[in-house]
């Protein structure tokens, strides 16, 4: 057994980012100010409608569907790093399982807010699921983003149980509701040894479930897109595509949060050099298998080069996307990839670096697929204002796509002070399992 004093260092580390401190209160004020100043701004398009953005009758998807997108796609990485990694028996990357938790069910539960945004009725999305066709992707939609959220609180939910304990004996300074929903939260544990199986039992199950939901969420988001037989979106591979994308952005913002946390929170004997070096390498097995369906989605149109296939490409190769697009390409996936292969680079202020242009070009390539596509119809664009044929986003538009951004944000906050960001329990257990095998 390992003795108290370990235990209560452990503990001690762990739970001190608990607790309210200036720069809490000042960030937290930040995003709220933020926040009422976007929300300021749905206001405005729900009395005025969707004339206030530049959405129009061809491009009708802009910044609000890149974002759903984005946002389903770096949800992916809770399955990622706690269910493939875990069942792995991948040892590394136990401590970074609740940071990647938080990450998913935050950008998991905001996703579907999204698709709100994008509604100038939105009083009517009741009838999506009222009056809902099974042969709609968008019911499909619905259904497992609805169970992504809820497994993803699971998946984060049954660990924390004997954590909930430590924080309810081991935190003084908090108020006393506080201490009574840890209470609650823990469940009774004990530390019994029929407890321990069960939560192992009800873990693995759920990384078993959490693997198809998490497919099925980002493929499914893939099909609304290619069921339809748009220039650009009508692919068979969209849907390995979209969840291999998913896995870069994914990674990318753990390793962003990585940072924050270790230099926030003074976690550098928990979330050391190696993590970082390992997710690095991990950003660039995900990257490299990207880059081979990037490749794949652009050689075979342009291959045949159908006359609205190559009115799409040369748009985005030499046209008027031609710079977003090749900025992607090269700052958000080839360079990261060359740049990751040598060892210095993957440490932590060169990983964060690279890892925010690989997140920020996630958003763009998003954009890329959304957007251009739609200014290629099948039937000509005649006789409409210059606006109908080039899509601009408005400010209120991009106030509005901000948004989603902050709530995640405020959700990762007040999560990260709530409970322990490293695994207090499976951190104390790994330990004394090296004490005994060594």
């Amino acid at each position: 057994m390992m003795d108290q004093s370990k235990f209560d260092k452990i503990s001690s580390d762990l739970l001190n980012p608990i607790r309210l401190n200036k720069s809490f209160l000042l960030w937290m004020g930040f995003l709220g100010v933020s926040l009422i100043i976007c929300l300021g701004a749905y206001v405005i398009q729900l009395k005025e409608g969707l004339v206030v953005t530049g959405l129009r009758d061809y491009i009708s998807w802009g910044m609000y569907i890149s974002n759903f997108v984005f946002f389903v796609a770096t949800s992916l990485v809770g399955m990622l790093i706690s269910a493939v990694l875990g069942l792995t028996g991948i040892k590394w990357a136990a401590p970074l399982a609740r940071i990647a938790e938080i990450i998913a069910l935050a950008f998991a539960a905001v996703a579907g807010l999204i698709i709100i945004s994008d509604m100038g009725r939105p009083d009517r999305l009741i009838n999506v699921i009222i009056h809902g066709r099974v042969q709609s992707p968008i019911l499909w939609d619905i259904t497992v983003v609805t169970m992504y959220v809820a497994i993803s609180a699971l998946f984060l939910y049954i660990p924390l149980i004997p954590d909930f304990k430590i924080c309810h004996d081991k935190i003084d300074k908090i108020p006393k509701f506080q201490r009574n929903i840890y209470k609650i939260l823990s469940l009774n544990w004990n530390g019994s040894m029929e407890q321990k199986k069960i939560i192992k039992q009800t873990t693995r199950t759920l990384s078993i479930l959490i693997i198809p939901v998490a497919l099925a969420i980002h493929t499914v988001t893939s099909w609304l897109f290619a069921s339809t037989s748009r220039v650009g979106w009508d692919s068979t591979i969209f849907g390995p595509y979209f969840v291999t994308g998913a896995f870069v952005t994914g990674s990318a913002a753990v390793i962003i949060a990585m940072y924050f946390y270790r230099r926030n929170f003074k976690l550098q004997n928990y979330i050391t050099d190696l993590h970082f070096d390992k997710m690095g390498k991990l950003l660039v097995l995900v990257s490299l298998v990207y880059l081979y369906f990037n490749l794949n989605e652009y050689m075979v149109p342009g291959y045949k080069m159908k006359k609205l296939d190559a009115m799409h490409l040369n748009a985005l190769f030499v046209g008027s996307h031609a710079v977003l697009f090749w900025s992607v390409q090269i700052f958000g996936l080839i360079l990261p990839v060359i740049l990751l292969l040598f060892k210095k680079m993957r440490t932590p202020v060169p990983m964060l670096i690279i890892s925010i242009f690989v997140f920020v070009g996630a958003w763009f390539k998003r954009y890329i697929i959304v957007v251009p596509t739609q200014e290629h119809p099948f039937l000509p664009i005649q006789n409409v204002p210059p606006e109908f044929k080039i899509y601009s986003p408005t400010l209120i538009e991009t106030l509005i796509s901000i948004a989603p951004f902050i709530l995640v944000l405020i959700i990762i906050t007040v999560l990260s002070k709530v409970i322990p960001i490293i695994p207090i329990h499976e951190t104390i257990e790994q330990l004394e399992e090296t004490k005994q095998n060594n």
